[in-house]
């Protein structure tokens, strides 16, 4: 069943203006999708493919935009060459040098310019075809976030998130059960207002607390994980998650502040 969210002291009404689906509640009336790709380049012509079907079938008025997060093998060619066989509906875009996974996430939110905006991970981890399931909670609530239902990582990857979706859910006041689960909706509409800050891990927690501060709901709705069957996961990385844990009170400061 899905699960609803937001913020002590805010209504679960819809804010004024936001857009709607359609009335049968399984099209948008727009949609930009989106996904970073880091040397994916045994991945990003099949999630491409995938996210353009699955595009077609869901709006009228769609595009792709694939965001190569600055890749070292052919995943840049791949992305230009699908954007000139797919004119009007794939776009590729290029961070040079690499920004991390919170500077691609900007650049595609930046990017896109459809009304309603999706995003997921250019590794083929998710069927996108499952978007069936965002699109209702779409009805009720500003945002619609998944959640893994069988998260295909390892134990210690898993504990970890686990840990931090608790984390971030006490410093923020968020009832998210999984923050960083790469498939979301957002209206452009948030985007717009906000001024997103981090380059790293981050990102996800970010855009969820500066919702929730304003006042947006967030519906919540299991989705399938599969096993990684190409290239190289980064999100592990100790690096990456030392400097999340790092910008975590920075940003918390900067959200109390209304900055």
């Amino acid at each position: 069943m899905p699960h609803s969210s937001r913020a002590a002291g805010h209504s679960s009404v819809s804010l004024p203006g936001s857009p709607r689906v359609s009335p049968a509640g399984a099209r948008l009336a727009s949609l930009s999708v989106f996904f970073p790709c880091h040397n994916e380049e045994e991945n990003v012509v099949r999630v491409t493919e995938d996210a353009l079907r699955m595009a077609r079938r869901v709006s009228p008025d769609h595009e792709v935009i694939i965001v190569d997060d600055g890749s070292t093998d052919r995943t840049g060619e791949l992305a230009d060459d699908l954007a000139r066989r797919y004119p009007g509906e794939v776009r590729a875009v290029h961070n040079i040098p690499n920004r991390g996974y919170g500077g691609a996430l900007q650049r595609g939110f930046r990017e896109a310019a459809k009304e309603w905006i999706f995003y997921t991970d250019g590794d083929g981890q998710f069927d996108v075809e499952e978007i069936d399931k965002l699109i209702p909670l779409l009805e009720t609530h500003d945002i619609a976030s998944a959640y893994r239902l069988n998260r295909q990582d390892s134990w210690m990857r898993r504990l970890n998130g686990k840990c931090w979706s608790t984390l971030v859910g006490l410093v923020f006041g968020l009832r998210v059960r999984d923050v960083d689960c790469a498939f979301k909706i957002y209206p452009r509409r948030f985007i717009s207002q906000v001024t997103l800050r981090s380059e790293g891990a981050l990102i996800d927690a970010e855009m969820l607390a500066r919702a929730t501060r304003a006042g947006y709901t967030i519906g919540q709705v299991g989705v399938h994980h599969h096993p990684r069957t190409a290239g190289e996961s980064t999100g592990g990385n100790i690096r990456v998650i030392l400097r999340a844990f790092r910008e975590l009170l920075r940003l918390r400061r900067d959200i109390v502040a209304g900055r």
